[in-house]
C-alpha cells in the first residue's frame, strides 16, 4: 500500500496519511485507520512465526522499547533475556494463529484478543496448549507495537490425551491455570441461565 513502509518485524504506517491530512482530514483519518488496522493484524502472526524460528530480535522489536519484561526489568533487552530462558524449556515449537479481533482505545493505542494452538516438543512428550492472548497495542514513532501480552489457557495436555479432567498437564514446573473458557463473562451467564445440573452432565469438570 502506497504510504506504507514495511522493514522486518516493523510496520511503520503515517507517511501517506500525512500528506491526505491537508487535503481532507476525515479521509485521512480514515485512511490511517485501515493502515493501522492493517499493521496490528500482523503482529500476531510475526509474533509467532519470530517465536517458532527463536530470532529473539525479531520478536522482542514487536514490543514498545520500554516493555515490562518482570524480573529482567524494562525494555527490548531485558525482554530478550526473558525469552531467551523461556524458549530454551522446548526445542521444537509452531504456534497457529486465528480469531484476531481487535478494537482501537484512540488513534494511537488498541486493545485485542487472539486464539492460538501452540505445539511444543519437551523430551518424549508433545504437548498442546489451546489459549487466547489478550493484547495492548501501542503505536510509537509510526510503528504499531504490543505493549504486553496475557495468555489464558483452555488446556495444555500430551498431543495423544484428551483434555480433562485435568485440563493442565504441562508444563510441570510452571504454574499454570485452566481460565478459559470461565473467564468470560457471557459464557458464565449463559450456563446460569439453564439447567443447573446440565454443566455436571456434560463435563467431568464443571
Amino acid at each position: 500500500m502506497a504510504g506504507s513502509e514495511n522493514s522486518g518485524s516493523r510496520v511503520r504506517t503515517g507517511n501517506y496519511t500525512s500528506a491526505m491530512a491537508a487535503m481532507d482530514p476525515t479521509a485521512s483519518d480514515r485512511l490511517d485507520r485501515i493502515e493501522s488496522s492493517l499493521a496490528i493484524s500482523q503482529l500476531p502472526s510475526r509474533y509467532a512465526m519470530a517465536l517458532d524460528a527463536c530470532d529473539l530480535d525479531a520478536l522482542v522489536e514487536l514490543f514498545i522499547g520500554d516493555v515490562e519484561a518482570g524480573a529482567e526489568g524494562r525494555g527490548r533487552e531485558a525482554l530478550k533475556r526473558w525469552y531467551d530462558r523461556v524458549l530454551r524449556r522446548f526445542y521444537r515449537s509452531i504456534h497457529l494463529i486465528c480469531g484476531h479481533q481487535f478494537d482501537f482505545v484512540d488513534a494511537d493505542h488498541a486493545t485485542g484478543s487472539v486464539y492460538c494452538r501452540a505445539e511444543h516438543e519437551d523430551g518424549d512428550g508433545w504437548y498442546v496448549i489451546t489459549m487466547r492472548y489478550e493484547d495492548d497495542y501501542a503505536r510509537h514513532d509510526d510503528q504499531w507495537c504490543f505493549v504486553r501480552r496475557r495468555e489464558y489457557p483452555w488446556y495444555s495436555v500430551d498431543v495423544t490425551e484428551r483434555p480433562g479432567p485435568e485440563f493442565v498437564r504441562w508444563p510441570t514446573d510452571v504454574t499454570l491455570r485452566a481460565a478459559m473458557p470461565m473467564r468470560m463473562p457471557t459464557w458464565r451467564a449463559f450456563w446460569k441461565r439453564g439447567d443447573p445440573a446440565l454443566p455436571g452432565r456434560l463435563s467431568a469438570r464443571p
